[in-house]
């Protein structure tokens, strides 16, 4: 039978409260609220129920007032007995101002067997944690219950629940279910105890086994002291190493102070292990190792000469600084280690043309180590000057690194993609090289992990870049330039005639007498296979060509000897991939033959103008910068404003305008298109085509005059690549003209402008040239 009353509830936020419990409750307006309606109206019983964020609680305690009074700081309570559980119903209307339910007492059920037992086992658990606390009251009270239900809401009490698991024994009306959780809940508790306390008991014995190590230590010590035997012997006897070291005197006073330190810390304290990878780093380093400059001015150069082909400038740049070191040793002004005595250069070009495999050249011409120190995506100015001590896992930089690696403090090291280096939040690497690359500062160079001062002024550094605008412009100011603009084409068949053949012959196995290539196919190669500055892409593709060949002669018929000629070319290779085309895209009027530089050298640059009926305006596509965009304008101001002069129609000109410059997927920037685009709108007004054998470059101004522009050598080489046979430059780069080989210089024609309109008068042809090219 189901019992019903009505109470008013008392809501509290904590603690939990489970039948059998007595607690105090301290009272706020609705629980004073309450505490009166239950004295008034329901024989001093109130509904205790667990206050709940998201919802009204289920199930509560019908609890007894015992006791109201006062707390300890002033503030009104009661002190409450919980009863049997209730099920909240619906709300009723009651007397004062408390909120009334229904609430549905909940019958306890008879044990039976399994209750029973499950009731001993939670028993003597709770007994076994009570013993841990030594809690031997609790323990008889818990011993005298013999109620399963009564067993199981003692939980209340306990420390170790949650008021989650607490609410959920509050909602489970079964004895057996809630002394089945409680089981397992509690045994796990116990399990987590022992483990603390094993950890407790493992921590205790390390201390005590740390301790005694330490006084058995001491004990060593001072007995190996009354024998004479010194502190340590090995390679533990860092004193002696050090006093022993052939170590500059700073360097020394500096290590001796480390290996105080390292003394009086002892080998149990975490810095021991610091200092000691720090005095290794610093006993390793070549203090005072410099190897011997050759002096032979003749071999240098044949070293150099034998191991690349061409590169006059930085081979005389190397040969000059070997003929000043051998006249300053010769006169007594050299000094082991003294300032300036090194060198900084960086070498910059495009993609193959040998600037890394120059730097171990320059390295065997001056009889110097030679080691790599590869910056391409370093971001960390830590790789450069290394980490702080403090610093977990600390380590010098690369440079500290390079010196030990090379195992002399002169050796020539090569900064490979200097271009490349980034910087983020964790430093600038550039802005670190600053004072590496500074030979009037590298003398006193300092590792952030060495914190000693270490001489670089001797050292040869060599950088490579591709671009040298992405170098910031203060770590350039500090370097030579040495530009190496890539190769002529005579230039790559000497160099695949006397370089890469050879090389590759070597490691398909193959020999001279087995495998011809011709020089007619090496030239074949270089121009219509490739369109590279150097040589990369031109030795792949005789490294295909020799695998083929080696198939070839390990097949059934095989030849005696493979000869690869022009014809054959095909065969191995397939088609050409770069045949001339100038003719063809300058076939219709609009389209000039712009040069440009890429970081991959120079190229050829086709400029597209068109127009259609419309709203007068210009459109630019082809991935432009703001300053091509900007010079896309002032090309078609100029050609606006002097429309008489060239003899357009100014009528042809007010229509919409679009300009575009393949390919459209690379991005592209420069003041260098300006004539260029200027040739393109005046070819496109006057309805004549740009002749195909034409390339030009300049910047041009408002008025028509042509501007000097960057990289003039590295554009004709392109333009001999293209085919081109004229190229228009702007009359204040004639300097750069004597830094282009001859042959480029005898098979292009270079015409200097310094007007805009001069350039166009030759470049357009005119209306009887076209008039016979139509018939």
């Amino acid at each position: 039978m189901t019992t019903t009353e009505r109470l008013p509830v008392l809501f509290v936020a904590e603690p939990v409260v489970l039948p059998g419990m007595v607690v105090p409750i301290e009272l706020d307006e609705p629980a004073q609220a309450a505490i009166d309606a239950a004295r008034s109206s329901s024989d001093g019983r109130v509904l205790l129920a667990p206050r709940l964020e998201d919802r009204y609680a289920a199930f509560g305690v019908v609890a007894s007032i015992e006791q109201i009074g006062r707390l300890s700081g002033g503030a009104p309570a009661a002190v409450l007995k919980a009863g049997r559980r209730a099920r909240i119903g619906t709300g009723v209307t009651g007397p004062g101002a408390a909120l009334w339910v229904e609430a549905e007492l909940v019958e306890d059920h008879a044990p039976d067997g399994r209750t029973t037992e499950l009731s001993h086992e939670y028993k003597n658990l709770v007994v076994a944690v009570l013993q841990r606390r030594e809690a031997w009251q609790v323990i008889d009270s818990v011993n005298r219950l013999t109620d399963p239900s009564a067993i199981a809401d003692t939980a209340g009490y306990a420390p170790y629940l949650t008021d989650l698991q607490k609410r959920q024994l509050l909602e489970t009306p079964s004895a057996t279910e809630r002394l089945t959780v409680l089981i397992d809940w509690t045994k796990e508790h116990l399990a987590e105890v022992e483990v603390a306390d094993k950890i407790g008991d493992d921590v205790r014995e390390g201390l005590e086994k740390s301790q005694r190590e330490f006084l058995l230590r001491q004990q060593l010590a001072a007995i190996r002291k009354e024998l004479g035997e010194g502190e340590a012997d090995g390679a533990d006897d860092y004193r002696s190493r050090v006093e022993g070291a052939d170590l500059p005197d700073s360097v020394r006073e500096a290590a001796l102070r480390e290996v105080g330190r390292l003394e009086r810390a002892g080998d149990q304290s975490p810095e021991s292990g610091w200092i000691r990878t720090w005095l290794d780093t610093v006993l390793e380093l070549p203090w005072t190792v410099r190897t011997t400059d050759s002096t032979d001015v003749v071999a240098a150069r044949a070293v150099l000469d034998a191991d690349h082909h061409g590169l006059e400038e930085v081979k005389d740049r190397i040969v000059e600084y070997l003929a000043v070191r051998a006249r300053r040793a010769e006169r007594g002004l050299e000094v082991v280690g003294g300032r300036g005595s090194g060198a900084v250069m960086v070498l910059a070009g495009p993609p193959g043309v040998g600037k890394t495999s120059l730097g171990e050249s320059v390295a065997r011409a001056l009889g110097r180590k030679f080691v790599r120190v590869a910056l391409g995506g370093v971001r960390d100015e830590a790789e450069i000057r290394g980490h702080r001590r403090t610093y977990v896992g600390a380590l010098p930089g690369r440079i500290v690194r390079a010196i030990n690696e090379a195992g002399s403090m002169n050796p020539v090291v090569l900064l490979d993609e200097i271009d490349k280096v980034g910087s983020d939040y964790r430093g600038d690497p550039a802005a670190a090289l600053l004072e590496v690359l500074d030979p009037a500062q590298n003398h006193t160079f300092r590792d952030h992990y060495l914190d000693l001062d270490l001489d670089l002024s001797d050292v040869v550094f060599i950088g490579t870049a591709n671009v040298v605008e992405s170098i910031p412009a203060a770590l350039l100011d500090r370097m030579e330039l040495v530009t190496v603009d890539g190769y002529t084409a005579d230039d790559k068949v000497a160099i695949a005639r006397d370089f890469l053949v050879p090389r590759q012959l070597e490691r398909a196995a193959l020999t001279a007498d087995e495998v011809e290539v011709t020089e007619d196919a090496l030239r074949e190669l270089a121009a219509d296979y490739t369109r590279e500055a150097g040589v990369r892409q031109l030795e792949r593709l005789l490294a295909k060509a020799l695998r083929k060949a080696a198939t070839r002669l390990a097949g059934v018929a095989a030849p005696e000897r493979v000869v690869i000629g022009v014809d054959e070319l095909k065969d191995l290779l397939g088609r050409p991939r770069f045949t001339p085309e100038a003719h063809e895209r300058t076939s219709v009027p609009g389209v000039s033959t712009g040069l440009a530089v890429t970081g991959l050298g120079g190229d050829v640059l086709f400029i597209e103008a068109n127009a259609t009926d419309g709203k007068a305006g210009l459109t630019l596509t082809g991935q432009l910068g703001d300053v091509m965009k900007e010079s896309a304008q002032i090309a078609l101001s100029y050609v606006r404003a002097h429309a008489a002069e060239l003899g357009v129609d100014p009528a042809t000109l007010d229509r919409s305008i679009h300009i575009h410059v393949p390919a459209g997927a690379v991005p592209k920037d420069g003041p260098s298109a300006g004539v260029t685009m200027v040739t393109a709108l005046v070819s496109l007004a006057l309805g004549r085509p740009v002749r195909s054998d034409v390339g030009m470059t300049g910047e041009v101004t408002l008025n028509g005059r042509v501007l000097p522009i960057g990289g003039a050598k590295q554009k004709l080489l392109a333009a001999q690549r293209a085919g081109l046979s004229t190229v228009f430059l702007p009359a204040r780069n004639e300097p750069d003209l004597d830094d282009v080989p001859a042959d480029v210089l005898e098979s292009v024609e270079v015409r200097l402008v310094s007007d805009v309109a001069d350039l166009l008068r030759s470049a357009i042809t005119s209306a009887e040239e076209q008039s016979v090219q139509a018939a």
